[in-house]
């Protein structure tokens, strides 16, 4: 994991027999880069209680999988942000930059594919739908030595597991970003005040363009209309506030939300589910 150290002795990369658990407690040099392991899947489990994380943008050769059991994390990549809730994964191609955040309780498996396994799973970053069996899989797959034998058994776990992840459903999780500077500054505005019900009129003015080319520039970059964008922000930040134990009541009133009713309709329309019945089926599988 970045910003964790690597064993190292005299140039050579020192690997302990197995891979250890994340956690509180966990010692930084027990930790070594994934991409010096020279093994094709390096797995291992995460489970803190308090401590935050964050990552700053930061890149590795192989592909990486967060998967989240319980709690919610953040991940940003180039062009967009995802919010990962329990019983959800993201993938994160080979090389591209990603940023990560999660605060409190955090629980789930990470695991790093090398590219050349990873040529039929998804080449762009995605959130994906974890089931029964793809949680198991990690599970297995965390608990093997760091230096696994690679035939035999551990090899068809391994291919089992990328199988599954390559069917996994993708989840409607990801706020595209622009990368137009003054564009990302209104829009980021508008994520830190996702209660701000200021009229398209309003928001132009404060960006310094037009109505008609705010939207137009907004569409070109993101693919989506404002009014859309904003109903997306508030999808994902719905999941986040609600993944991390905020009330009903309480995240459709900090979303800007005139009732509990409206907002429920809007989140049952984004992800075919109501709230209360999405959030349930995420922590029953734990």
């Amino acid at each position: 994991m970045p910003g964790l150290a690597s064993l190292r002795s005299r140039g050579r990369v020192l690997f302990n027999t197995a891979m250890p658990l994340l956690n509180d407690l966990s010692d930084p040099t027990d930790w070594i880069e994934p991409d010096a392991v020279p093994r094709p899947v390096v797995a291992y489990g995460i489970a803190t209680k308090s401590a935050a994380i964050e990552l700053g943008f930061h890149r590795h050769a192989k592909a990486q999988l967060m998967l989240v059991q319980q709690g919610a994390l953040s991940c940003e990549v180039e062009g967009g942000l995802w919010v990962v809730p329990p019983r959800s994964a993201i993938w994160i191609p080979g090389g591209a930059a990603h940023a990560i955040k999660a605060a409190g309780a955090l629980e789930g498996y990470d695991a790093f594919v090398d590219p050349g396994l990873a040529a039929g799973l998804p080449a762009r970053c995605c959130a994906i739908a974890v089931t029964p069996l793809l949680r198991e899989l990690m599970a297995r797959a965390a608990s093997l030595p760091l230096l696994y034998e690679e035939g035999g058994a551990n090899g068809r776990l391994l291919a089992v597991l990328l199988d599954e992840l390559a069917v996994a459903p993708v989840e409607r999780l990801h706020l595209p970003m622009p990368a137009d500077p003054r564009l990302r500054g209104l829009l980021e505005r508008m994520m830190a005040r996702p209660a701000d019900r200021a009229s398209l009129a309003a928001w132009a003015k404060r960006a310094g363009m037009s109505e008609r080319t705010l939207e137009r520039r907004i569409g070109r970059e993101t693919g989506m209309s404002l009014g859309r964008w904003r109903q997306q922000l508030c999808v994902v930040r719905a999941v986040q506030w609600l993944a991390g134990g905020a009330s009903i009541q309480q995240v459709a009133a900090d979303l800007g939300y005139e009732s509990v009713p409206s907002f429920v309709t809007m989140f049952r329309k984004a992800l075919g589910t109501s709230p209360a019945r999405y959030m349930a089926e995420r922590h029953s599988g734990r």
